[in-house]
């Protein structure tokens, strides 16, 4: 009787043990965090503190060479869940705005990386930012105003949102659309509360703290997708954490960023799956300029956000996309390493499917390629050597391991000059950076590399013709793509 009860004692631990296989998968996404605000990516020019980053870099593959589909939010986290460049669909300049924000962004027949989860048998959740538009509605299903273009003005507790998170593939949501609303927190399909947005950082990370201890619970795999609203503005440090950078409240809000991310590390240690978690902890695109009051942060304390690359936050330059990406997978990924190759956002949607054992369908994740294989192996090769760059005034770039050509004559954003004034300065209409010689993009070869010019131009084109960046059956972008943005250059260049 004791060997049987010992037996039964045995296959149970043994079943629970082996009951999931497939590992957590969580997504950390700040907003506005500068490659070179995280110490680690920064040392000699990263002035702010950031432990709990650094420690996790540690424990990771860090990527240097890792870029968001867009140097601004919204086209960021729409190629981050779809696996496909944000130029593709409606929105090409610019986030989501105004009556835009009434129609998603996200077609609802649109495969999402939470869809995609689901039918390998994972729970999803989204905690936090959306910004990929959504309507509120009231009792009557009318859409309720939230902004006359000066001020916010609603909605009411209680007004429903039928085309947020939940109807795009998420089980659970909890967050606010975008910085003007943060006072409004929806809770799955409902706007249930308000509350000022100085509280919005800590509640984030106390609602992925809560879920992780009750997804914990059982032998389901989850997926979880915490989107940040730190350090974008409002810049809006806890009381706890005003003052301690010594460096003004960029720097607070960027500390007590680190610490909310450590929150979430140790939430998943403290209840047993960190073992079994892959996290992916990233920004949306560079530091905000003048949101960080750069000049301050750089001439006065010697921190400079986007470490030596140009440009910031907007702009088609470096620092617009460059970001901070590092991946933690015990015992899968070798900790404390170091990848260099390039690699975009995108690539996350079939990074998943590969993990999770799903064939992605063609028309599904179009610009998406696992990078599992870097991820097991830092010096694994890839067919993909390809990313296309996005500013905010949608200006095109492309990078091609060490060329890097960009069709815009400044910085296609807000840093200077802007296309406006290189104009005026009679700067040439495309730009031509050697990477690997020149990552800070400070001499323009165009002239001395005509054919590198005529090559990459060539290839942006296939990829926007063709509908694809990965192989497979050509598909249709939502609308035309104007690949010089002639109406746009051509306004700018009026004023």
């Amino acid at each position: 009787m004791k060997i049987s009860k010992l037996v039964a004692l045995f296959m149970f631990v043994v079943a629970s043990a082996s009951a999931q296989k497939k590992p957590n998968i969580v997504y950390i996404i700040c907003d506005d965090l500068g490659y070179g605000d995280v110490q680690v990516l920064n040392p000699e020019k990263g002035k702010i503190l950031t432990p709990k980053i650094d420690a996790f870099s540690k424990e990771s593959m860090t990527f240097t060479d890792a870029h968001s589909a867009s140097a601004v939010c919204t086209p960021s986290r729409y190629a981050i869940l779809t696996g496909r460049y944000s130029w593709r669909s409606r929105l090409q300049q610019g986030v989501l705005a105004g009556g835009e924000e009434l129609e998603p962004l996200i077609a609802e027949d649109q495969m999402t990386v939470p869809k995609m989860l689901k039918d390998a048998g994972y729970k999803t959740a989204a905690i936090g930012k959306w910004h990929l538009g959504f309507k509120f509605v009231d009792d009557e299903g009318k859409p309720v105003e939230v902004y006359d273009g000066k001020k916010v003005i609603g909605p009411a507790i209680g007004s429903t949102v039928p085309n947020g998170p939940v109807s795009r593939g998420f089980d659970s949501y909890i967050g606010f659309h975008h910085s003007r609303v943060m006072k409004t927190i929806i809770k799955d399909d409902k706007v249930v509360d308000k509350m000022e947005p100085v509280k919005m950082l800590q509640f984030l990370g106390d609602h992925a703290e809560d879920y992780i201890a009750k997804a914990s619970k059982n032998d389901t795999p989850f997926f979880m997708y915490l989107a940040l609203n730190s350090p974008h503005s409002p810049v809006v440090p806890s009381k706890a954490w005003q003052g301690k950078s010594g460096m003004g409240d960029y720097a607070d809000f960027v500390m007590e960023t680190d610490d909310v991310v450590g929150r979430v590390l140790e939430a998943l240690k403290a209840n047993g799956i960190e073992d079994n978690t892959l996290v992916f902890f990233t920004s949306d695109n560079g530091c905000s300029y003048p949101v960080a009051k750069v000049g301050k942060l750089e001439n006065e304390f010697g921190h400079y956000p986007s470490a030596d690359f140009r440009g910031y936050k907007s702009d088609i330059w470096e620092g617009g996309h460059r970001i901070p990406f590092m991946v933690r997978w015990p015992e899968h990924i070798e900790a404390n390493s170091i990848n260099d190759k390039l690699i975009c956002q995108t690539s996350l949607m079939a990074t998943c499917a590969e993990i999770a054992g799903l064939n992605v369908a063609d028309n599904a994740g179009v610009d998406s390629y696992s990078i599992l294989p870097m991820l097991k192996n830092k010096k694994a090769k890839t067919d993909y050597n390809l990313v296309v760059h996005h500013s905010i005034h949608g200006k095109f770039s492309i990078r091609n391991k060490k060329w890097k050509l960009e069709l815009t004559p400044g910085s296609g954003g807000w840093s200077n000059p802007t296309d406006n004034k290189a104009r005026k300065e009679n700067l040439p209409e495309i730009q031509l950076y050697n990477m690997k010689t020149d990552a800070e993009e400070t001499t323009n070869v165009y002239k001395k590399h005509p054919r590198v010019v005529a090559k990459l131009t060539k290839k942006l084109k296939h990829i926007v013709e063709n509908g694809r960046t990965t192989s497979g059956k050509s598909q249709e972008n939502d609308v035309p793509v104007d690949l010089y943005k002639t109406e746009t250059t051509q306004n700018t260049a009026a004023h």
